[in-house]
Formats: structure tokens, C-alpha cells, sequence
């Protein structure tokens, strides 16, 4: 349970306020059909994050060494740093009209969560988990966490939190996380 505990704690923070949660939002206010756009993410994040969560495991197969583990840690105090750099969505990453609701969206995470923090944390706990179906289970609960409340609620939900401070509380996290994982894999 470490692995789906961990896995959604650390996503669910690290997604708020990043690229895909204002795509979300954006996905939202354009369609006004939260089901389809839920879906979309659902599936799109399944997929996603279930590649990167193998990934993970097998580069975790093949360097099984000290030095691979204070990898793996570095890299979630990196993430830690990196989850203070807010996000914003580019002009070229909007979703054109045009098509469903659903396919735009699965379509449009698919893409966009390419890259992002959430997915390079996935590899990053696939490396560190042996189990990539709680891993996978773990970061898209996370997802969906941050992600359907932003569907649903839209631009009312940013005016409320304040960013700063889940970002910085992610990061706190994620910091926290890859400290653990640098003493264990000194000590």
C-alpha cells in the first residue's frame, strides 16, 4: 500500500495548479460536459502513466545499485524544485474544436502529460515501487484527485487556492520523499 498511498499523495499535490489542471479547466468552460472530460482523463492518464510507471521499473530492473537508488532520490528533490516553477498552459497546447468532448480530452492529456512533471514522477515511482498496477493506480487517482474538481468547478476553484501554496507544500513533499529515499539508500 506504500506504492498507491505515496503514489497518490505525491501526484494529487504535484497536479495542482500544473499544465493539465488548467487544461482541465479550459476542457471544461469550452465543452461544458464534465462526464466525457472526466473520462478522458481517466483513460488518458491510465495510459499515460502506466507506461511511465513500466519505464520506471525496467530501467529499475536493469541498475540495481546504490548509485541508481540516490539517482531515483535526487531526482524526486529535483521534482520537489521543479513543482515551485508554476505552469501555464501555451496557446498551442488549447484544444482545437471541432471533435468530441471525450477524444479532444484524451487526446489533449495524452499529449500534454508527455514530459510533465506527474509523468516523470511516475517513472520515478515505478523505479522505486515494485508493483506498477498500485504505482499506475496510485498517480492516476492522484490525477483525478486534483483534475475532476477542476472540471467541475473551473475557474472558481483557482480563485480559491492559493498555488503558491500547493506548490509549495508539493514540493515540500516531493523533498521530503526523495530526503527518505537518498538516507535510505546511503544508510
Amino acid at each position: 500500500m506504500d506504492a498507491f498511498l505515496t503514489s497518490t499523495l505525491l501526484v494529487a499535490i504535484a497536479e495542482i495548479g500544473d499544465k493539465t489542471m488548467l487544461l482541465a479547466i479550459l476542457l471544461a468552460t469550452r465543452f461544458r460536459k464534465p462526464v466525457p472530460i472526466i473520462l478522458g482523463i481517466l483513460l488518458a492518464t491510465l495510459a499515460n502513466h502506466a507506461l511511465a510507471a513500466l519505464a520506471g521499473q525496467l530501467v529499475a530492473e536493469l541498475l540495481q545499485s546504490t548509485w541508481f537508488r540516490v539517482a531515483i532520490a535526487l531526482s524526486f528533490i529535483a521534482m520537489g524544485l521543479w513543482t515551485l516553477v508554476p505552469d501555464k498552459l501555451d496557446e498551442d497546447e488549447e484544444p482545437k474544436s471541432g471533435h468530441s468532448a471525450f477524444l479532444t480530452t484524451l487526446i489533449a492529456f495524452f499529449l500534454v502529460e508527455i514530459g510533465d512533471k506527474t509523468q516523470i514522477a511516475t517513472v520515478a515511482l515505478g523505479a522505486q515501487f515494485a508493483s506498477l498496477a498500485l504505482v499506475t493506480a496510485g498517480t492516476t487517482l492522484g490525477m483525478m484527485i486534483a483534475n475532476v474538481p477542476a472540471v467541475l468547478l473551473g475557474n472558481a476553484l483557482v480563485q480559491r487556492i492559493s498555488l503558491s501554496t500547493v506548490h509549495g507544500i508539493a514540493a515540500a513533499l516531493f523533498i521530503a520523499a526523495g530526503g527518505w529515499m537518498l538516507w535510505a539508500a546511503l544508510s
